[in-house]
């Protein structure tokens, strides 16, 4: 099964996923485009933002997820998980490996042993998300740990719920709004310099 894009819409069939999901696990290759059309450019949005704005590692990255699923489509039993939510803990997971992989060729220092602001800037990721300064916010995620920036890109970027992501993440709700918060202040740490540039001026946001 590829990515490569039809005539299929998006938004096409009224079925959720799960729906889609258990009918190609019956057979039904149609519910199986369905899904591509719809999933595929989000969760391929998703991964990029996790590897840096890779396109390509971030197709690779998708496919695979979708494969996957595609793997574990004829168990699948509705009710039991979302597809979003597993397509997003695959894609992470997945995501996760390549930037090890990354750092075991390129050796340095780790990001999670850079100092933490102590400040907090509430609404920092909510006014930068429009497409004149989705440029600098990306620079800055990708100075994140990883699993700040996944908390953050899931929550602000994604829309997922504290729960949704806790699961996606496999650690408690609690464990996400820390990580979502801390991610958030050292955004607004990364963002500092560039207020001018990116049309923020005066007061903190």
């Amino acid at each position: 099964m590829t990515m490569a894009r039809d005539t299929i819409q998006p938004d096409a069939g009224a079925d959720s996923d799960e729906a889609l999901l258990a009918r190609y696990g019956a057979g039904d290759a149609q519910a199986a485009r369905l899904l591509v059309a719809r999933l595929a450019p989000r969760i391929a949005a998703y991964a990029g933002r996790l590897l840096g704005d890779d396109r390509a590692e971030a197709e690779d990255v998708a496919q695979e997820a979708l494969l996957r699923l595609w793997r574990a489509a004829p168990g699948w039993r509705e009710g039991e998980a979302k597809v979003t939510t597993w397509l997003y803990r695959v894609v992470t997971n997945l995501a996760t490996d390549r930037l090890r992989a990354r750092r075991r060729r390129r050796p340095g220092p780790a990001l999670e042993d850079v100092p933490e602001p102590e400040d907090a800037a509430p609404g920092v990721v909510a006014r930068l998300v429009q497409a004149d300064r989705m440029a600098a916010l990306e620079l800055a995620l990708q100075k994140l740990p990883d699993r700040q920036r996944e908390a953050v890109v899931l929550r602000h970027l994604e829309g997922l719920s504290n729960p949704e992501i806790a699961e996606v993440m496999g650690v408690g709700v609690e464990a996400v709004e820390s990580l979502t918060a801390r991610g958030k202040r050292a955004l607004a740490l990364a963002l500092q310099g560039q207020r001018g540039a990116i049309g923020y001026e005066g007061d903190a946001p």
